[in-house]
């Protein structure tokens, strides 16, 4: 069974709320009633290991490594693709 609550009322009655969501229950809060969003029991997951942190990181930024194989990203072809290559240098190397 579900409680069904305005979002006003779950910000006045949010310990309670949350002591029924850990009873078992689920919580819809609706404006205007309509359903916004359900409050759930947090799943419990076990803690990640250093090892199993720095795999999901290497695989984030790993993913765009099949889109830029072959792309010339030198710094010379970079500028080369501005249509004003030395724009940078114009606006802060050269302080007149």
């Amino acid at each position: 069974m579900a409680i069904h609550v305005n979002i006003g009322d779950s910000r006045i009655r949010l310990s309670e709320l949350l002591r029924a969501v850990q009873a078992g229950e689920r919580v819809n809060i609706q404006r205007d009633g309509k359903p916004e969003a359900e409050i759930i029991p947090a799943r419990e997951t076990p803690p990640l290991t250093r090892e199993q942190i720095a795999a999901k990181r290497r695989a984030a930024f790993g993913m765009y490594r099949e889109a830029f194989k072959g792309a010339d990203l030198s710094l010379e072809a970079l500028k080369a693709d501005r249509i004003d290559p030395d724009e940078y240098e114009r606006k802060f190397d050269n302080p007149a």
